[in-house]
């Protein structure tokens, strides 16, 4: 079978996927609100309300929650790839997919995504989408799993299958890197584009319980080009100890860290504030400085 080389993930699967999480997210349910909770405590800084808000992978209704007390937003609209987690949502709902969204341009004054928008295949294409159902000076905020996500489970399953198989196979989703975050937004015509990003550390059990959580979590491997086949048994299990003498804490748990990108950009807006034009400035610098101003060519004769 031959891949598309533009499509990194398998969202099929990982509609499936969602489904069955749904059916017991309560139990899977912290990661999201933990991570829902920091992406709203930055809505926080804004002052001022959104009448109509879109929540864009809603899962558990996370954002939601941490909406209430802020009585910043309006009415909000849920979307989730998968019926089950729609169908629970305590408000209005749609199942849609994140790689097709099914708004009329100018539709919302704030859009909010919460661990979703890491499994999209064209980002900068969904970035785009996203611009132009936002009204124009519209907020858009996003917290995605970024490149150091579970960076130690990438190591300690490459060394147990290199070890054991003799060679490598994806095994751990990639995702974006902080450095590219502002770099999309800009691309996708945000205004005022800023990207910071954020480390939660969980314990585990040990590693075997790490990935059975991200299994009913609907987080595991979903690159197209995986290995469809079960992992060898030695393989999984030589990986779990790998991962327990590398990361073991002094509690004798080990620990799983998830980098969280936080995006941030507006749509464009008359009022907001622009670069000046290069040579428009209405005041010298070395005015405000009170300091004297040599052009180069007398800068250099006085070196």
């Amino acid at each position: 079978m031959t891949i598309d080389p533009l499509l990194v993930f398998d969202r099929a699967t990982l509609r499936h996927r969602r489904e069955r999480a749904a059916a017991r997210w309560t139990d899977q349910a912290f990661l999201k609100r933990e991570i829902a909770e920091r992406l709203v405590e930055r809505l926080g800084d804004v002052r001022r309300t959104f009448p109509r808000a879109l929540d864009l992978g809603c899962h558990g209704d996370e954002v939601a929650t941490a909406l209430e007390a802020s009585g910043a937003v309006g009415s909000l609209v849920r979307t989730d790839m998968a019926l089950g987690f729609a169908h629970a949502a305590r408000g209005p709902a749609i199942v849609a997919d994140e790689e097709a969204l099914p708004f009329a341009p100018g539709s919302f004054d704030l859009v909010l995504s919460a661990m979703s928008l890491h499994w999209v295949n064209d980002l900068p294409g969904t970035l785009i989408q996203v611009g132009r159902i936002l009204k124009p000076d519209g907020l858009f905020l996003a917290a995605l799993l970024g490149g150091g996500t579970l960076w130690q489970l990438r190591q300690a399953l490459a060394a147990a299958e290199s070890e054991i198989e003799g060679g490598l196979s994806p095994r751990v989703s990639p995702f974006a890197d902080l450095r590219d975050g502002a770099g999309l937004l800009q691309r996708a015509g945000f205004a005022l584009p800023v990207a910071d990003s954020e480390t939660i550390d969980v314990e585990y059990a040990g590693a075997l319980a790490l990935m059975r959580d991200l299994g009913a979590m609907g987080e595991a491997n979903l690159v197209a080009e995986r290995r469809r086949g079960f992992t060898r048994r030695d393989t999984l299990l030589r990986a779990a100890q790998l991962y327990e003498q590398r990361f073991a804490r002094p509690s004798g748990r080990v620990e799983a860290s998830f980098e969280v990108l936080f995006l941030h950009g507006w749509a464009p807006h008359a009022s907001q504030p622009r670069a000046l034009r290069p040579g428009s400035a209405a005041h010298r610098l070395a005015s405000a400085l009170q300091t004297t101003e040599y052009s180069a060519g007398e800068k250099a004769e006085r070196r």
